[in-house]
């Protein structure tokens, strides 16, 4: 075995016969989530029988077929540590929690190889961040958009990293969203429930798909205050898909105030210019899950961004 190089197998059961090589090997290696070996897949480091590689997610697998996975040690972050100011409502050995301003987006990609959220985590955590995401986004278990404020837990051991991996996969982390939307919906509370994919007619956009075209997503909404031809919104999330508050609430004639991308106009494009508002109006307020090692309940709660709260005050019936 490689240093620094971790060797595991894995053995094909009957129940998981014609399943997809991931999905099976998720399955029986719970400590791994499904994108981490659907990774290692892709990256030559999952091995069948008679050592080859196997290369495809998507293969079905037989049952008593033994899989080898090498599991590379963590490369070296390539973003650069930045001295960042960052509002850190918890924090310790194995996780930390920020609360995140609009404008920041989470991690390096094209047009924003600096200044993210990555780059400010590490110079905070200075080396100690989870390696499982891989070297662009180190620590990464979730993300809010770059133009969302609001709260996101991330993972500094890959103990929390895979135990918070999980805990987002069956559902069971806490997320609310306060939304201002347009207009006033009706029935004022009620559940949005689809599939997100990819729009046809713009790949930069997600869009409501048909069965099997996309993601299962769940949203439940309620109405906490009625404002001028608007509402404050609560978004309570069942599931985590890109977008998903902005395309649901889109999705049933509530597009969310300031929204520039499924917003469409709406009747208080003036305001928001005399404003300089120019974001979605949504906040990450509330996040809520287990301690992924110590199991203690964990609850978090940011007050709305200010720049919101100007927009809810100008609103205010």
């Amino acid at each position: 075995m490689t240093a620094g190089v971790v060797s595991l197998s894995a053995e094909i059961t009957p129940a998981l016969a014609g399943a997809r090589l991931d999905r099976a090997l998720a399955t029986l290696l719970p400590d791994l989530s499904r994108e981490r070996v659907k990774a290692l897949i892709l990256s030559g480091h999952v091995l069948g029988p008679g050592g080859k590689p196997v290369s495809d997610p998507a293969f079905k697998v037989k049952a008593d077929t033994a899989f080898a996975l090498e599991i590379p040690e963590a490369a070296p972050a390539e973003a650069v540590a930045q001295q960042i100011d960052l509002v850190i409502p918890y924090e310790d050995e194995h996780l930390i929690v920020i609360d995140k301003p609009a404008g920041m987006v989470v991690h390096p990609a094209a047009g924003n190889p600096d200044g993210t959220l990555v780059n400010a985590l590490l110079y905070h955590c200075a080396g100690q961040l989870s390696g499982i995401g891989g070297v662009a986004r180190p620590g990464i278990v979730h993300r809010i958009d770059k133009d969302t404020s609001g709260l996101l837990v991330v993972a500094k051991s890959d103990a929390a990293h895979e135990g918070l991996a999980r805990q987002f996969k069956d559902h069971s982390i806490e997320r609310r969203y306060l939304a201002i939307v347009n207009g006033r919906p009706k029935p004022s509370s009620g559940t949005v429930d689809t599939w997100i994919g990819r729009s046809d007619a713009d790949r930069k956009k997600m869009a409501v798909r048909r069965e099997g075209k996309g993601k299962h997503a769940v949203t439940h909404y309620r109405t906490l205050e009625r404002l001028d031809r608007a509402a404050l919104v609560e978004c309570r999330l069942e599931t985590g898909r890109t977008h998903q508050v902005r395309v649901h609430m889109a999705h049933i004639g509530h597009a969310l105030v300031g929204d520039p991308v499924y917003a469409r106009g709406g009747p208080h494009k003036a305001l928001l210019a005399q404003m300089g508002f120019k974001r979605q109006a949504l906040h990450a307020a509330k996040l809520g899950f287990l301690h992924p090692v110590t199991s203690k309940t964990l609850s978090f709660e940011s007050p709305i961004a200010d720049d919101m709260q100007q927009l809810f005050s100008h609103l205010c019936v």
